[in-house]
């Protein structure tokens, strides 16, 4: 009766109001030859319990138990356990987004502290409530620009997430918005001579992220006089948001794009994840999705409303901003609950451990004399790129009969690099322990590479 909801009265019923005296009667019109009159070929029916024991099985042939250097874009963090207590309560998992302000105030509520902490993260004015991720939110940014700006043309910085362009250009590309891409200086920054010489009075904006995809810390100031000076809107895109912690905040930036997924999301194959807008107050009418405002109501009590929604339902389509920038409002509640639970103090020592995390990760995987941190000139966060003795594919194949999970090999979008690159990074999650084993393991593949070529 759990999941067949209608008793055999209810059928009964049923076929009694529409005329009709069996199940049979109900079909006597599909012709004889393709009905089926013999059970259907599946296993008998289970139990609850034995369903759970048999899901318990396979939830054993999962790997687990592996030591994992991977980021570029996901990050593994700590998730406080009242996150899920909170969002699952039902007055946040809806079916859908509760429109109406006076049945949605918590909701609303949620969303504005979520725009609040993001401005205060971001040094911008006005944060929207939320995109689908950080990857469609730059692309939205992008677009941003060229409504503010009357221009046509962007310039993007190819120490962006690879990923992230690739999205950028399939919007581009029907918007009919040229992308020129800058390339990065030795010490893994953008090139500043090169973003200069590609900016012209076309360019609408200049996109970069910071920390970039190397994990290197961007001269976002230096980057936003050479845009302004040419009229060009500066976008900042950030992919991890816990960098926010001990980062200075790109306030000389006009938009930032951000992926809040390292605010109590799970990693979880990929999403859903959260994205968010915020910029500077005079862009506010020209930003995609919805912005939550605090007014009064007739009593003078403190109420929440919808200020701005441009999006299609909401307003005239040609005056739209976007028509598929609805906000993720139940995984950006994960993020607010995640802010409100470290604070700023907690949030900046997140930030310092992650920092200490991959400063001695770096100097473990030195210490064995044959790997090598490119772009070590410049400031980093938790990611680092660096140069194996050996094929990065195969470097990982080995450390991976040690259950470590090695860095990503770089040279699928970066073949300028050479095959032993590899992008590695470390959270709070990842143990000494862990750091230990896998240079201890990277000692040894280069050993047992060397014994080879001997």
């Amino acid at each position: 009766m759990r999941y067949l909801p209608k008793s055999p009265t209810d059928r009964k019923e049923m076929l009694a109001e529409i005329g009709v005296k069996s199940i049979d009667d109900l079909f006597a019109t599909i012709p004889a030859e393709y009905q089926l009159h013999r059970d259907l070929a599946i296993p008998r029916q289970h139990s609850e319990s034995e369903i759970v024991d048999r899901f318990r099985a396979f939830a054993g042939n999962n790997a687990t138990g592996y030591a994992s250097f991977l980021g570029a874009g996901a990050y593994r963090h700590y998730r406080p356990v009242v996150i899920d207590s909170l969002v699952q309560r039902g007055e946040f998992l809806t079916s859908y987004t509760p429109y109406q302000p006076e049945i949605a105030q918590g909701t609303l509520q949620a969303m504005f502290e979520f725009q609040t902490m993001i401005c205060e993260l971001t040094g911008m004015e006005v944060a929207n409530a939320s995109m689908y991720d950080g990857s469609t939110g730059a692309a939205e940014a992008m677009m941003m620009a060229v409504r503010i700006t009357g221009r046509d043309k962007s310039v993007v910085a190819r120490t962006v997430h690879p990923e992230y362009r690739e999205v950028l250009t399939t919007y581009a590309q029907h918007q009919e918005i040229p992308i020129a891409e800058v390339g990065y200086a030795a010490n893994g920054r953008v090139d500043l001579t090169a973003l200069d010489a590609a900016i012209t009075n076309e360019t609408a904006c200049v996109l970069i992220q910071s920390p970039n995809f190397f994990g290197t810390i961007e001269d976002v100031a230096a980057i936003a006089a050479i845009a302004h000076a040419k009229g060009a809107l500066l976008i900042v895109s950030i992919a991890e948001a816990i960098s926010l912690g001990i980062v200075k905040p790109p306030a000389e930036a006009d938009i930032v794009s951000l992926e809040a997924q390292s605010f109590g999301v799970a990693v979880s194959y990929g999403g859903p994840y959260c994205g968010v807008i915020a910029c500077k107050e005079k862009f506010m009418r020209q930003m995609p999705g919805r912005l939550v405002g605090e007014t009064k109501d007739a009593d003078g009590k403190r109420g929440y409303v919808l200020t701005l929604s441009t999006r299609e339902q909401h307003i005239r389509r040609e005056k739209a901003t976007s028509n598929i920038c609805t906000n993720q409002a139940l995984v950006a509640l994960m993020a607010t609950i995640f802010l409100t639970v470290y604070g700023k103090q907690g949030l900046r020592e997140l930030a310092e451990q992650n920092l200490a995390k991959a400063d001695y990760l770096s100097s473990a995987l030195t210490a064995t004399g044959s790997a090598k941190v490119l772009f070590d000139g410049a400031p980093r966060f938790h990611e680092f790129v660096v140069e194996l003795p050996a094929s990065a594919d195969e470097v990982n194949a080995s450390l991976l009969e040690e259950k470590i999970i090695g860095g990503l090999p770089l040279a699928k979008w970066y073949p300028e690099l050479g095959p032993n690159a590899s992008l590695w990074c470390a959270t709070e999650l990842t143990t000494r322990a862990q750091i230990d084993a896998a240079a201890a393991s990277l000692r040894a593949v280069v050993s047992a590479a060397e014994l080879t070529g001997a």
